[in-house]
């Protein structure tokens, strides 16, 4: 199966979700390597894009060969949502904007931010017709990413989908789980298959694809037209490998010796120090991933404590050398969650941000001049 973004053919039908400090260029390049999709730079604050921030302008550079080029935009206000996107159009920064709308973390929806802007419905209906409108002169597709609702009591899915459809976006992905479940518990595939038949664009499903097979499985039970995967390919950048074998029908899978793993390891570090052109933040930056990709193996604390701090490719070199390189795969660790889990809490929102869902007051301090969110 196949989707279609414009004028791209999306083959296979995947989509690598914006991840803070996680998919910058360097993760995104690692992980093209592996397998065709699309690969969506770190989400980035329309008044941070509108503003020219600093940390974000090095947050929306692209690799050479990157194509097509794909931003996550963050914002809360329609007028300065579509100067953000006049300044994508005229600067041609990028192929395809993706529009986040799944935030649940409490600094962004306790301003009324992220998964707290669908329940408002007319305001969520003009962010995105701002960024469709911008965006049409260029031909730059629209898409959008959201949650189930605020809680199990507030759930704006299919409202939502249908205003974003009405507005132009070419795609919706949903993100099983309500902003309340953050990410616990398992994600809800059904919601996925009600709102796959309630929309006439094709939506995309998120929420707990830790394995190639789960990618079909979704796909088989939900209708939908392809997957967005976020922290399934954490210290596994040839998840989209296994993607793109299990989507051609094809039944191999990636299952890397040690060794392997090390040799990816060291790739990405590298491409690290090459992105920030400083190989000491290049390590540093690599440091996060070290439990990911060590997880499962027969590796002392030591050495994983030892990794995890290490500052220069020579000081790496030295201590991938001790790995045992014919350490077959950890095939225990399959199929399960990886990356970031928490605990369902009470979503945070403004006073009184329940009572009028047709407000089109715009949110207060809901977007700081920063991205990375």
């Amino acid at each position: 199966m196949t989707l279609q973004l414009g004028t791209y053919v999306v083959d296979p039908p995947v989509v690598l979700a914006p991840m803070a400090g996680i998919t910058n260029v360097a993760f995104r390049q690692l992980c093209r390597e592996q397998g065709a999709g699309i690969y969506v730079c770190e989400m980035i604050t329309t008044v941070a894009l509108a503003h020219r921030n600093p940390k974000t302008e090095r947050m929306i550079e692209f690799g050479v060969d990157e194509t097509p080029r794909s931003m996550q935009i963050y914002g809360v206000d329609p007028e300065m949502t579509a100067k953000a996107v006049r300044r994508i159009v005229d600067e041609n920064l990028a192929d395809h904007i993706d529009m986040n709308f799944g935030c649940s973390v409490r600094k962004i929806t306790s301003k009324g931010g992220g998964s707290a802007i669908p329940y408002k419905r007319k305001l969520f209906g003009s962010i995105v017709r701002a960024a469709v409108d911008a965006a049409a002169p260029a031909g730059i597709p629209v898409t959008v990413k959201m949650r189930k609702g605020i809680d199990d009591n507030h759930l704006t899915y299919v409202e939502a989908g249908l205003i974003a459809q009405d507005a132009g976006v070419k795609w919706v992905a949903l993100h099983a789980r309500t902003a309340a479940q953050r990410y616990s518990g398992e994600a809800d595939w059904e919601s996925i298959a009600t709102l796959a038949d309630a929309l006439d664009v094709p939506v995309l499903g998120n929420g707990d694809i830790w394995e190639a097979s789960d990618a079909l499985r979704m796909v088989a039970g939900t209708g939908c037209a392809g997957v967005v995967v976020g922290r399934g390919c954490l210290g596994r950048p040839w998840l989209f490998a296994d993607l793109q074998a299990a989507f051609a029908g094809r039944p191999e899978r990636v299952l890397p010796s040690l060794g392997e793993v090390a040799t990816v390891m060291r790739r990405h570090a590298e491409l690290l120090v090459r992105w920030w052109d400083a190989e000491r933040e290049g390590v540093t930056d690599f440091r996060k991933h070290v439990a990911w990709y060590l997880k499962g193996f027969p590796v002392g604390s030591e050495l994983r404590r030892d990794m995890a701090m290490a500052s220069s490719l020579m000081e790496l070199d030295d201590l991938l050398g001790k790995l045992d390189t014919d350490a077959p795969f950890p095939t225990a660790v399959l199929g399960q969650p990886r990356g970031r889990t928490n605990a369902p809490a009470k979503v945070v929102l403004p006073y009184g941000w329940l009572d009028d869902r047709d407000d089109l007051t715009v949110p207060e301090d809901a977007e700081h001049d920063d991205s990375g969110g």
